[in-house]
C-alpha cells in the first residue's frame, strides 16, 4: 500500500506485531476496565444505558462504552489527556460476543487500538483541549483499529475504518460545567460504537477520506488550532504506548490525584490546625478549582475537597465523594482552610509529569508524578484490589468478583459471556 496520508502511514503502524509482554499489559487494562464498568453499571447514568441497550453488538458497544467513565477512575495517558479504555476496550467486548476470537487476537487489537487514540491524542494540541473532551474525539479511532485488526482487515481497510471513525469526532467540554449531565458518559459511548461501526462498513468495502486528519478541512484544521501532525507518526521505533497508559488509583478526576499524593504525606502534620496551599499545573485548576462542591461529580473535580479528604482521612474511597462526605462539618472546614495555585514549575513539565504541592504547617509535601503513572506506578496486585473494591461495590459478591478478576486476567471467553449478564 502507498503510504502518502496520515491515517495510512497510522495503519501500518497499528499492524506490527505485538508481543506477550505488550499482551500481559493489555490484561491489566481488561482487568481496570472491568471493574470500572461493573461499578458503573450501578449507577443512575450506568442504569439508563444498560436499560435502553439493543442486544446486538453496536448496542453493547455503546452502553458499555459509557460504563468504564462514570465514577472517573478509567485508565488515562497523560500526554493525551484522554481516557484509551473506555472506549477501545467495550468496543472489542462487544465484537468478541457475537465471534469466537482467539485470546491472543483480542489482546493484540487492544494494544493497536490503545496507539493509535494515544496518538492522535498527543497530536491535538492545547487549544482542541480546551474545549473539546479528547476522549470523545479521539477514541473511535482507537476503538476502530482495535475492531478492524481483530476482524483482521487489511491495511487498505484499516485505514478507511480509522478515517471514517475521525470523521465521526465528538465531545465539547461544555458537559463538565453542568453537575447533572451525563455528556461524557456519552461521548465514550458514542466513541465505542463509532469506531465499532467504522471496522464493520470498512469490511464490507466502505470507503472514508484518507486525508481526514491533515487536509484543509479535516481534523486537525478544524479542531486543533495548534495541532501538531507529526505526533501522530513520532518516535515510530519507540514500543506500543500502551505501556504509558496510568492506573488511577483515586475516584476522582486525574487532574487532582497529585495533590492527593502529596496530601497523604502532609496527613501526619495535624492537617486542621493548619491553612494548606495546593500548588500544580494551569489545568487542574481549569478543571478542579472547586472550593464548595455540592454533587458527587463536582466533588470528583474538586482538589479542595480531595485533598481536605486525604488530609484528613487518608487514601480517599468512593464512599468519600459522596453526597454524606461533601456534608461532613469537618471536611467543609478543611476545604475552606485549602487554598489552590498554578506554580511556573509544575507547569513546565506538563503534561508529561501530572505534579502538585500541597504546603502547610511550615514544609513543602510534594508529588512530582501522581501515583499509577508509569513513573510511579502501581502493582497488578493493587489493580486487583481496586477491581475488587469496585466489583462488591456493585453488589456481586466477593467470590464472583474473585472470578471475573482471574477471568479478565486470562482473558477468558467466560469473562465475556459472565459480563454480558452482569453488564445487562
Amino acid at each position: 500500500m502507498l503510504s502518502s496520508s496520515l491515517v495510512e502511514r497510522l495503519a501500518e503502524r497499528v499492524s506490527r506485531p505485538v508481543g506477550e509482554r505488550d499482551r500481559d499489559r493489555a490484561r491489566l487494562h481488561i482487568l481496570d476496565w472491568t471493574g470500572c464498568a461493573i461499578a458503573g453499571r450501578a449507577e443512575p447514568a450506568g442504569k439508563i444505558l444498560c436499560g435502553s441497550m439493543s442486544r446486538d453488538c453496536r448496542g453493547r458497544a455503546f452502553a458499555w462504552g459509557g460504563l468504564g467513565n462514570i465514577l472517573e477512575m478509567d485508565d488515562v495517558d497523560k500526554r493525551g489527556r484522554l481516557h484509551p479504555g473506555p472506549a477501545i476496550i467495550p468496543a472489542i467486548l462487544a465484537l468478541t460476543h457475537e465471534h469466537n476470537f482467539r485470546p491472543q487476537d483480542i489482546l493484540d487489537s487492544i494494544v493497536a487500538g490503545y496507539e493509535a487514540t494515544i496518538r492522535l491524542g498527543r497530536a491535538t494540541g492545547n487549544a482542541h483541549y480546551a474545549l473539546w473532551h479528547s476522549t470523545g474525539t479521539c477514541g473511535a479511532i482507537g476503538a476502530a483499529g482495535a475492531c478492524a485488526r481483530l476482524l483482521k482487515l487489511n491495511q487498505d481497510a484499516l485505514a478507511h475504518a480509522l478515517s471514517l471513525a475521525v470523521s465521526q469526532s465528538a465531545g465539547f467540554w461544555q458537559t463538565r460545567h453542568e453537575p447533572q449531565s451525563m455528556g461524557k458518559q456519552l461521548h465514550t459511548a458514542h466513541a465505542a460504537r463509532a469506531g465499532l461501526e467504522a471496522a464493520l462498513l470498512a469490511e464490507r468495502g466502505f470507503k472514508g477520506p484518507l486525508t481526514v486528519l491533515e487536509g484543509p478541512q479535516g481534523f486537525f484544521a478544524a479542531m486543533c488550532g495548534d495541532s501538531d501532525p507529526s505526533e501522530v507518526l513520532a518516535h515510530a521505533d519507540s514500543e506500543w504506548l500502551i505501556h504509558d497508559v496510568s492506573f488511577k488509583p483515586w475516584p476522582a478526576c486525574r487532574h487532582a490525584h497529585a495533590a492527593i499524593d502529596a496530601a497523604l504525606k502532609a496527613k501526619e502534620a495535624e492537617p486542621s490546625k493548619f491553612d494548606w496551599i495546593v500548588e500544580t499545573y494551569d489545568d487542574a485548576l481549569v478543571f478542579c478549582d472547586k472550593p464548595e462542591p455540592t454533587t458527587v461529580i463536582e466533588a470528583k473535580f474538586s482538589l479542595q475537597h480531595a485533598v481536605a479528604v486525604a488530609l484528613a482521612k487518608g487514601p480517599p474511597s468512593l464512599l468519600d465523594f459522596s453526597i454524606e462526605a461533601i456534608s461532613d462539618p469537618r471536611l467543609a472546614q478543611l476545604r475552606k482552610r485549602i487554598a489552590v495555585r498554578a506554580s511556573s514549575r509544575f507547569n513546565s513539565r506538563y503534561p508529561a509529569r501530572f505534579g502538585a504541592a500541597v504546603i502547610g504547617a511550615g514544609q513543602c509535601f510534594e508529588a512530582a508524578d501522581a501515583l499509577g503513572d508509569p513513573e510511579n506506578p502501581v502493582s497488578e496486585g493493587a489493580l486487583k484490589s481496586k477491581a475488587h473494591a469496585l466489583i462488591v461495590s456493585a453488589g456481586l459478591s466477593p467470590p464472583e468478583s474473585e472470578t471475573l478478576i482471574e477471568a479478565a486476567l486470562a482473558c477468558d471467553t467466560a469473562l465475556f459471556s459472565r459480563l454480558s449478564d452482569v453488564l445487562q
